[in-house]
């Protein structure tokens, strides 16, 4: 996975990411509205592919599952963190969302782009070449990202069993 950067702070929260006031539109105009009011132009310039990273708990906050749909919905391809918000990290690899963790996202910054190696933890940083290192996702949480989500995931086992 290979992608430009888009890099946030600590706290940010579903409100930010999925903002109430607009929950209840449609998941296309509600992404259009993700992360506004900390970056304006994200929801705009975002593009397929790209990765956003943040500080410590990202997506803190309500249990909106729409707070890692949104980001899906952009194509945003996965989530780089020194921490996740309990509900946001399990919806986002349930929506088939990756979202790693690294204790070496201070050394990445906007616009770089960045390799990521999901199995192993590694990041590579394209823009740097610096080699920086992220927790690898666990087989169980891999096969729901292969699948698509927990929903596919399902539906597929299921459907080997009968």
């Amino acid at each position: 996975m290979r992608g430009r950067v888009w890099k946030f702070g600590d706290d940010i929260n579903t409100d930010v990411l999925a903002p109430g006031i607009y929950i209840k539109l449609p998941l296309d105009e509600l992404a259009l509205h993700c992360l506004e009011s900390v970056e304006p132009n994200f929801a705009k310039q975002v593009k397929e592919g790209d990765i956003v990273v943040g500080g410590h708990n990202f997506g803190m906050g309500s249990s909106r599952e729409q707070a890692a749909q949104v980001l899906m919905e952009l194509g945003v391809a996965a989530v780089i963190a020194h921490s996740f918000g309990g509900i946001f990290y399990r919806n986002a690899f349930n929506l088939g969302l990756p979202a790693i963790v690294s204790r070496d996202v201070d050394q990445i910054a906007a616009d770089q782009i960045l390799e990521i190696d999901l199995r192993s933890g590694s990041l590579k940083n394209k823009t740097n070449g610096d080699e920086l290192t992220s927790e690898a996702v666990p087989e169980n949480l891999m096969a729901l990202i292969e699948a698509g989500g927990l929903v596919p995931f399902l539906e597929n086992k299921l459907t080997k069993k009968s």
